[in-house]
Formats: structure tokens, sequence, C-alpha cells
């Protein structure tokens, strides 16, 4: 008879226990649940609710059971529903009744709603320090390559000459926010719910507040009922993870198109990538596009947790069994894609040839001459006009635009000089852009000295 089966008459169906059961996923939170159970139990002890040798004994075999968990010398039964009835029905086949005041001013309503806290707490302080590898992948390669010229890009179509180091800190810059979402979601995480009992505390005089120092909390929860209904700080995590998988997934965006034969921009190491079954020549960006694919995976976790929350009375329903479910796969996807991009962008080769070549076509330089016109005292609205007017003359009259005359540069900027025939230059277009936030050589430098600190290379 399962732990709660005092007022039923019948077992439990086979196939209504396979369907309830959720240790086949729960189980992966048993220290959690004995970390939990252990500051439980010793703080009874310390409130006189149970005797000090018997909290002694149940912490006692509660470090024997991890153990066995540990070692794969510890049977699961579907019977017995989750990990935390497994580990009080084993205290229990060992203590006897003694084992038994474990649960003791408990419910499994606010046990899992500890261990949950207390798994994605220690999840979001390894997932920060994931991201701050992935941002030192990327700072080391921009760093390598500090005066690489490449084209930008707005709708997908070249705009202006930027430096590859600069595009890449940029996406430094979003991971940098993943990491301070994850940060600032970490502070609703910690907050201890234990005590909260099914649904309205208990009447034994408990001291929650030294579970919540035993268990290094920063606070414990003001209402019972939102203490055990509510996963908000679940699905913000799994928001926050949505977020960075959405980032990633635009960075093998860029990848998949710079591998591309249209782009030849970079090549990624073999190791990273994958053949065809039947075409013998390819060499496919699989993990980029994988990554692409898991980004929908980690946005459906997301849908998921809202999708189950938002229909649930006050308080507790079994529906929020299945937030582990969505929780756990969010993590994990998210856990794969960030031990695999930074390997992958140190061994990225570059084909600066390529990518300067590409972003010397000189219309990319047509905003250098309307900046030109401005600073001559033409309205920028007016040199924009003009500019465009000469981009238009330049293809009626299949032209480059720095293969023009000056005299024929005139008849749409009259006010064309000697010097707007030389702003034809990516690498200058770069280098004169030196202000804070620019993609000139000097503000990258001083971006990338800027990470290198707060990174700590």
């Amino acid at each position: 008879m399962a732990l709660w089966g005092g007022r039923f008459s019948s077992e439990t169906r086979n196939d209504v226990a396979e369907y309830t059961e959720s240790i086949s996923f729960d189980q992966r939170l048993y220290q959690f649940d004995i970390a939990g159970s252990k500051a439980h139990v010793t703080m009874l002890a310390e409130q006189k609710i149970i005797p000090d040798a018997t909290a002694k004994a149940i912490c006692a075999e509660l470090d024997k059971i991890e153990h066995r968990i540990e070692t794969g010398d510890f049977h699961y039964d579907i019977a017995m529903e989750d990990i935390h009835m497994h580990i009080e029905s084993a205290l229990i086949d060992v203590l006897g009744a003694e084992g038994a005041r474990v649960h003791s001013a408990r419910s499994r309503n606010d046990q899992v709603a500890l261990d949950i806290r207390l798994y994605l707490r220690g999840e979001v302080d390894f997932l920060i320090g994931e991201l701050r590898h992935f941002q030192r992948a990327l700072v080391a390669r921009a760093a390598a390559h500090p005066r690489t010229v490449m084209p930008g890009f707005t709708h997908l179509q070249h705009a202006q000459p930027v430096l590859f180091a600069h595009h890449l800190l940029a996406y430094v810059e979003m991971l940098d926010r993943d990491a301070e979402r994850l940060a600032d979601c970490r502070k609703r995480i910690d907050v201890m719910p234990l005590g909260s009992g099914a649904i309205a505390g208990t009447t034994l005089p408990i001291n929650r507040e030294r579970v919540r120092e035993l268990l290094g909390f920063s606070r414990v929860t003001r209402n019972s009922m939102d203490a055990v209904a509510d996963r908000d700080f679940a699905i913000e995590l799994v928001s926050a993870l949505a977020i960075f998988a959405m980032h990633t997934s635009r960075l093998s965006e860029d990848l998949v198109l710079w591998c591309s034969q249209e782009f030849e921009f970079i090549e990624l190491d073999d190791a990273f990538c994958t053949g065809s079954s039947l075409m013998p020549q390819k060499k496919n960006p699989d993990v980029c596009e994988l990554t692409r694919g898991k980004t929908a995976r980690v946005y459906g976790a997301l849908t998921a947790l809202l999708t189950m929350c938002k229909g649930l009375p006050l308080t507790y329903n079994r529906d929020l069994q299945e937030d582990k479910v969505a929780i756990f796969d969010a993590l994990d996807t998210v856990k794969k894609i960030l031990k695999v991009y930074p390997p992958m962008i140190e061994t990225m080769k570059l084909r600066e040839a390529k990518m300067l070549a590409a972003a010397s076509d000189p219309a990319l330089m047509a905003t250098d001459i309307a900046e030109k016109l401005v600073e001559f005292g033409v309205p920028f609205r007016t040199a924009h006009h003009r500019v465009g007017e000469f981009v238009k003359y330049c293809k009626e009259h299949k032209k480059a635009l720095d293969e023009t005359t000056l005299d024929e540069m005139r008849e749409t900027i009259p006010e064309a000089t000697p010097e707007f025939l030389t702003l034809f230059n990516p690498v200058e277009s770069v280098g004169k852009r030196d202000i804070v936030g620019g993609t000139g050589f000097d503000q990258v430098a001083k971006q990338l000295d800027f990470w290198k600190k707060t990174l700590d290379f």
C-alpha cells in the first residue's frame, strides 16, 4: 500500500501507476530531497517535535540512501510514484516508525517546491559559469582577429564595413544580458517554501527560519498557498533559457551563412560538422542547424509551462508534476548548447581575404559620402537624397561608385571634392567610426580590453 493509502480500500491499478509516476524523471532530485529532509529533521529535533536520537538516525540513514542511489544500489518502483516517496519509504524500511517521523509538519507539496528550488539554484549557478566560458571563447576569437574587416548586414544585404571582432562582441553583449537574467531569476528561486504544508502551514511549532538557515536560502516564503501552488520562478528561468537559445540560434544562422559557398567567410572544424549519406563532397554545419531546432524545443518547454499553469485554481494540483519534464528538458538542452559552442568557436577558421573582398564593394561606403556632406554643412536628409541619386546614376551607367570621375559625381553631388573619391576604402571606413560602441579599431580594442578584464582572462 502506498504511504498515503490509509483511506483507500483497493490498490492502484498498474496502468494508473504507470500513468501517474514521476520517478522516471524526478529521481535526479534525490540529493536535494535528502538535503531538505536532513535540515527538516534537524529543526524538528531542535523544536522538540521529534527526539534528537531519531533525527540523528534519520540523517545517518539518509546518508546511506544517498550512497546507495549514487552507486546504483537502490531499487525504484513506480508504485511509490516519485523520488520523495522512495526515500521516505526506504527510511521506514530500516528505521520503522521512527523513520516515519521525517514527514512531520511537511507535505509533498512543500517538499516538492523545496526540492525544485534547491535544484534550480544550483543549475543557475552552473549555467552562469558556462555562459562566461562561452563569452570568453567569443572574446578570444575576436581578439585573435582584431583588424579583420567584413561586411555588416541589414535585411541580409551588405550594409557597411565592420570588424569581425565587433560582430562577435555583439553576441558577447547578448550573453551578458542572458547571465544577468539568470542571476536576477535566482533571487526569486532562492526562497524557502518548506513549512507551508499542503496548503495552510502546520499546527506544530516549527522554525522555518532555522531550515532556511540550514539550507542557505535568502528568505522564506510569506504565503503558504502561494508557496506550494506557483511555479513562476521556474517559468521565469525557462523564459531566460529561451532568450539565450534565441541568441545562439541567431549566431548559428550567421555561422551557417558564413560557411556557405556563397559567403565562404569561415570554415568550421570537421569535429563539429557531418557529411551526407549520399553526396560525398558535403560538409554540413549540423551543430548550428540543430541549435536552431533545439531553440524551438526550449520554446516548447516555456509554452508547456505557461499553458500548464494558466488555468490552475489555488492551490496545488497534480498538473504541476509535469513541470519537471519541461524544466529538465529545457535545462538539458541549454547545457548541451553551452558545452559544444565554445570549442566550436575556438576552432573556427577565418577566410579574411574573402571577408575583406565582400566588404570592399564601394556601395558599402555610400553612408560615408553622406556623412562627409554633413561635415560640409549639408542637412543629412539632403545629403542622403543626393547620394541616393549618385548610386542610381552609377547603376544606370553600370559603374561602381569608385569608378566615376569627380565631374560625374558632381552631377548629383555638387559639393563633391577630390577627397570624396578617396572614401571607398573599407578599412579606412571602419577606422573612422571611432565613437563609443562603434566598430572603429580603437573602440573595438577598448571593448576587448573591457571584456578581458570583466571575464578574468
